[in-house]
């Protein structure tokens, strides 16, 4: 498989994330270790999580998600064989990404993810509180202490991304080596804005919302079928023109490939220049079969420009 570095970091993924915001809410901890087991079995490596993650789940505690990974962590004993990212200021409270919240943000998740190092610790999002040499300050104590590996920013914007890079160039700090936009077949304005920031500058991009909160897949043709899923309520608005012509390519190339619409929308991500990894959920060991089966199609270029084609 075609492993990535993850910008100039040392760190290496295959090229899939699994994303931890399922569990603890569509995803209990038996099926979640489950996921884990054959996410791993597949050949892969990278967990993405937050503190925030599910905490939109009425009478969830913070970080449920990292709980269940931590357990899971525990009991396999392979934290050594694995990547964990997680994420602070995933609230968006005033003051997030000040040194005290960073410190106390990465002192809950160790605890919960039962580590003491998180190998990619991203800002969840932007600070207008905090400037970005204490935000960096405080994520270097954090590298110096062994507790993180590499930094990333999410849903920053390419000014953002310019602006914290430069802070640490002249303040001789890390850098934001990844960040995490959204991006998928539908959703393209915030990654093609980061695109040439990225690729100039050799920044890691892990992007999220890979397949539109389930749309791509396939099972959302109507308005009739948002009842499917709690994720449902979300896919209103790619019910449109645009929504229906790339499911329609995504047919047309499924069909020819002997795959799935989702594998084939991961596949088309997989091949964007500037992508490091897309991050993907699963609530069943198939569908981890499926998303591992995605990131590993090639995709004929008529293919890639039918579907891009489709989405403009």
């Amino acid at each position: 498989m075609n492993r990535r570095p993850l910008g100039r970091s040392e760190l290496v993924i295959e090229p899939l994330v699994l994303g931890g915001n399922v569990f603890g809410w569509t995803v209990d901890e038996a099926k979640g270790f489950d996921i884990l087991d054959a996410y791993v079995e597949a050949g892969f490596t990278a967990i993405d999580t937050a503190e925030g993650y599910p905490n939109w789940v009425p009478g969830n505690p913070p970080g449920m998600s990292e709980t269940m990974i931590g357990k899971w962590l525990k009991a396999r004993g392979n934290r050594d064989k694995v990547h964990v990212f997680t994420k602070v200021n995933s609230a968006k409270k005033p003051g997030g990404l000040k040194p005290d919240a960073i410190k106390a943000g990465i002192e809950a998740s160790l605890q919960r993810l039962q580590t003491d190092y998180v190998d990619l610790y991203f800002s969840h999002w932007p600070d207008a509180e905090a400037d970005h040499e204490e935000t960096l300050e405080a994520y270097d104590v954090l590298m110096r202490s062994g507790k993180v590996r590499t930094i990333g920013a999410s849903n920053y914007t390419a000014q953002m991304m310019e602006d914290a890079q430069q802070t640490a160039i002249i303040k001789s700090l890390q850098r934001y080596e990844v960040t995490q936009p959204r991006y998928n077949l539908y959703d393209r304005e915030e990654f093609d804005s980061l695109r040439p920031y990225l690729l100039e500058n050799e920044v890691g991009a892990i992007v999220y919302y890979s397949l539109a909160s389930g749309f791509l897949t396939g099972k959302y043709r109507s308005k009739s079928d948002l009842g499917q899923s709690p994720r449902g309520g979300g896919i209103d608005r790619y019910l449109d023109g645009k929504g229906l012509r790339i499911l329609s390519a995504l047919d047309k190339v499924a069909a020819d490939l002997e795959a799935t619409p989702a594998e084939v929308a991961l596949a088309w991500l997989v091949a964007q220049p500037g992508v490091s990894a897309p991050i993907a959920s699963a609530t069943s060991v198939d569908q981890v079969k499926s998303l591992a089966r995605g990131v590993r199609l090639e995709l004929p270029e008529e293919a890639v420009t039918l579907l891009t084609d489709a989405g403009r």
